[in-house]
């Protein structure tokens, strides 16, 4: 078959700075772990805040963020927000405009423990922001194309928190992807032609 494959598109970052959001939650630029997706079981953030449970008292001033929550409350979402309370995980609920780019500004990197996704446009966003990520091995998470680093076995705790502590004791960076084919513009192009 004629076949071509059209990514999702994400939009342009923009860059801002909200101190007193920050303030309000307790966190300083370049000093937390960005997770941002719906609390369901199928993201494995209990994964990702067990794996932070595991090196949070090796750096105390680092924070784990998670932005999101459940569509619907459930068995899942309760005790997820049970556990990362327990751990000092800081919880936004759901998040936008200024308060979200300025989360995905200034964090250190992006983690998406997912065991199912399509090509997630959180994914995308935390690209588009030029944070280092730390993502699953799954196929759609593979067809992204990133350095091999970014990855870790899925379900993988312990490799998880090697990963976060590598981040941690790396120099605060950016990271720039080739973001073309989720360019809008680009993707119009292609429907076009």
């Amino acid at each position: 078959y004629d076949c071509h494959v059209i990514h999702n598109g994400v939009s342009s970052p923009q860059f801002c700075e909200n101190p007193e959001y920050f303030e309000e939650l307790g966190i300083q630029k370049g000093k937390y772990i960005l997770g941002m997706c719906r609390f369901v079981p199928e993201k494995n953030l209990h994964h990702l805040v067990e794996a932070y449970s595991y090196i949070k008292d090796k750096y105390p001033d680092i924070k784990l963020v998670i932005a999101g929550d459940a569509t619907f409350e459930d068995d899942y979402s309760i005790q997820l927000k049970k556990d990362a309370v327990k751990h000092g995980v800081i919880l936004t609920g759901f998040v936008k405009g200024n308060k979200l780019h300025s989360l995905l500004t200034n964090a250190r990197c992006y983690v998406l423990p997912s065991s199912h996704e399509g090509l997630p446009i959180s994914l995308l966003e935390a690209m588009s922001y030029k944070l280092p990520v730390i993502i699953s091995d799954i196929p759609p998470h593979l067809e992204v194309g990133i350095d091999k680093e970014c990855y870790f076995p899925l379900g993988n705790v312990e490799i998880l928190a090697k990963k976060l502590q590598e981040n941690i004791e790396a120099e605060y960076h950016h990271v720039e992807y080739d973001m073309k084919k989720y360019n809008w513009n680009h993707i119009a192009d292609q429907l076009c032609e």
